[in-house]
This record gives structure tokens, sequence and C-alpha cells, in this order.
């Protein structure tokens, strides 16, 4: 049987433009939070951004039809990545630097309760997702609900469509292997 990786895409809005002074704590930390998730157990791989250093695209960036570049920079915060399992996922998404600028999002983030902030759904190893398969699968979710197809942590599904509650002693001591990099 094919090994499964976990793919999560992530997308947001800004409350301004990137490049002001209202996103620069944003700004500031986000080549330090992307090194440190790079670094975390089960992390396989991310996407970079067309003109960026950094990874290489996984095609051609794409926004879900909920974005309405509100802040007129035409961009929104959005990853796209690969995982081992949704442990590895959540211990590096609600611990060290990245828990850390959640905690902040409300000063950086449009509210948005009937979008989704992510979506994850489950790929062949060696099966790397492009940004239109992304978004599609985010939209999914929030017109749809999560499903097998398109889930989130608080109702995840295992690599065979089954409903799946995350071991959190794995995703604690996952955070403190984490922790030990930084």
């Amino acid at each position: 049987m094919q090994e499964r990786v976990l793919a999560v895409y992530t997308f947001n809005q800004f409350v301004a433009p990137y490049q002001s002074e209202q996103i620069r704590g944003f700004r500031e930390a986000e080549p330090g939070t992307f090194s440190t998730l790079e670094t975390s157990e089960g992390f396989i791989a991310r996407s970079g951004y067309d003109g960026e250093e950094g990874p290489p695209t996984w095609g051609e960036q794409v926004f879900p039809d909920c974005w309405s570049n509100s802040n007129g920079d035409g961009w929104a915060p959005s990853t796209l990545s690969l995982w081992s399992s949704l442990e590895a996922l959540m211990a590096a998404t609600y611990q060290g630097p990245h828990g850390r600028l959640l905690r902040h999002g409300k000063d950086w983030h449009i509210p948005a309760d009937h979008i989704p902030e992510y979506v994850l759904w489950w790929k062949g190893d060696g099966d790397r997702p492009d940004w239109a398969e992304a978004v599609a699968r985010f939209e999914d979710l929030m017109s749809n609900g999560p499903g097998p197809a398109a889930f989130s942590f608080k109702n995840a599904f295992d690599p065979a469509g089954r409903p799946f509650k995350p071991d959190i002693g794995k995703m604690k001591n996952l955070a403190k292997l984490n922790a030990l990099k930084i």
C-alpha cells in the first residue's frame, strides 16, 4: 500500500497591505517561523512563491473565490505544505514560534467566521499538490463541511477516510522534540 502524507493549505486575509506598519510584526516573524516549521519533526516540504527566494512554487499561486483583495495589495497570506502526520502538523502549528504568532492573528487578519483558515487532506507519498488543487479542497471544505477529501483538525479523517482523533500524547512529544531544535 502506498504511504500517505498530509497536505495542508492555509489562507487568510490581512487587515492592511503586507508592507504596512500594521502587518510589520507578521512580516518580521515570517522568515524565522518558516525556518522553524521546516525543521519541525514530520515536516516534508512546502511550496514557495513565484519571484521569491526559497523553495520552488508548486504551480501558479491562486486564491479562493472568497478572497476579496480588501487591502488592495493583490496578495493574501497562504501556505501549502506536506507533513508526515496530523500530530506532527499540530505540534508545529500550535507550539513554538508559529503558536505564538497564532495568538496575534486577530491583529493581522480579517475575522471571517464563515471562511476556514486551512484545509487538510491526504496525498500519496511523492504526490505533491499544487495551488489550484489546494484552493479546490479549501472551497470544498467551505461549501460542504469536513469529509475525507477536505477536513480540519477538529473533524479529521485518517488516510482510509475514517473519522480520526489525533493522538495528543504523540503531538506533545513531537512538540518537545521541536522545542529542542529551537
